[in-house]
């Protein structure tokens, strides 16, 4: 049986975990980095998740996408380093495992393509591009989108020695109140006579990307694995009697288009990391609720289970926050399910910000 999951999201995006500035110097970046890995071990923990591409860009050298704008504070400027290889190299030393997480679809937090590098694919391919709520996005449902996608992440996949790769929650993007996804002209292209419905359509759009990311991963390495972690609800039991018994105002399956479901009972993933965001008892959305619901859904299948913990919530004070003490009772609850294998945290930085007993709690317990 694989050790337990004792897992780290590391996140680049907005320098919310690493670099914490962008524009700094290459022996500050790797120091920082350093740094962190520490920290990492001496909580015990065995696995960074690390985003290697937030926005539709790199942090390695690509042949198809521009430098990140999170190391040197311009988007399409090289660091003067590979930081991928660097950080591979880093962790594996410390024995950790390394996992590549990659955001397939986002492109930018602005709507401005001409402010993107000149040789970001968004730019040279406006027309893969949907302008959403402000934000610029690749559009799923266009074919040469998913395969340029598949082929950026097998760029990782065949040159870097990483462990797994790995999608987190943003599939088709969370709603914006009063906005619809402007794809109805690409439906009508591809979708319109093929499909029951506009939802049918763009799930199917997700599924064939996941799908074809999985073969071509196990063609390449078969060792390497592919995760997802998706938002921790999948459907609401009002909305399909054998969802969860919750209710969230957003789902995988109706809202984000993510059927984690199929993926799941057709293998086409190698392991699962629901996020579970919630306290014990939050009513909406009780975590025991889903643990269990999560739980049932991978049994008897080849998929293993992991749980997304949200290190930010413990000890604020908001209502959906949890008391400092809650993080080891949902941990030792984890425990209680032999098909729950592991957690992931989300993220670092926040997990760093415990206070000092709750950490050296944690780190006794793994």
């Amino acid at each position: 049986m694989a050790p337990e999951m004792r897992g780290v999201w590391l996140a680049t995006v907005s320098n919310l975990d690493w670099p914490s500035r962008p524009g700094l110097a290459v022996a500050v970046q790797q120091r920082e980095f350093r740094d962190l890995l520490n920290q990492v071990q001496i909580l015990h923990l065995n696995t960074v998740v690390v985003q290697v591409r937030p926005m539709g860009d790199a942090f390695y050298p690509s042949h198809d996408m521009p430098w990140s704008q999170y190391l040197m504070g311009q988007q399409g400027q090289s660091p003067g380093y590979d930081p991928l290889a660097f950080m591979i190299t880093e962790a594996h030393q410390r024995g950790l495992s390394f996992h590549a997480w990659f955001n397939p679809y986002r492109v930018s937090q602005h709507g401005n393509i001409a402010a993107l590098a000149a040789n970001n694919p968004a730019r040279l391919h406006p027309d893969w591009i949907v302008h959403y709520g402000g934000a610029l996005y690749y559009n799923p449902g266009i074919p040469e989108v998913r395969a340029a996608i598949i082929n950026s992440i097998m760029e990782v996949v065949q040159h870097y020695a990483v462990d797994a790769v790995q999608f987190d929650d943003y599939f088709y993007p969370y709603p914006v109140a009063g906005l619809a996804f402007p794809d109805a002209a690409t439906y009508r292209r591809y979708g319109a006579g093929h499909f029951a419905s506009l939802a049918d359509w763009r799930r199917v759009n997700v599924n064939q990307l996941i799908h074809e990311v999985f073969l071509r991963i196990k063609q390449v390495r078969p060792g390497v694995q592919f995760g997802i972690s998706p938002f921790g609800v999948w459907r609401n039991q009002s909305t399909d009697a054998t969802g969860s018994h919750t209710r969230a105002g957003v789902t995988d399956y109706d809202i984000l288009y993510a059927d984690t479901r199929t993926w799941i009972r057709r293998h086409w993933i190698d392991y699962i990391v629901p996020q579970l965001y919630w306290h014990i008892g939050f009513a909406p959305a009780d975590y025991q609720t889903l643990l269990a619901w999560w739980a049932h859904e991978v049994a008897g299948y080849h998929v293993r289970l992991y749980i997304g913990q949200a290190a930010y919530t413990f000890g604020r004070n908001s209502p959906t926050s949890s008391p400092p003490a809650e993080l080891l009772k949902q941990l030792a609850l984890n425990r209680r399910y032999p098909q729950i294998q592991g957690s992931i945290f989300f993220r670092l930085k926040n997990l760093l910000r415990l206070a000092p007993e709750l950490k050296e709690q944690l780190a006794h317990y793994f």
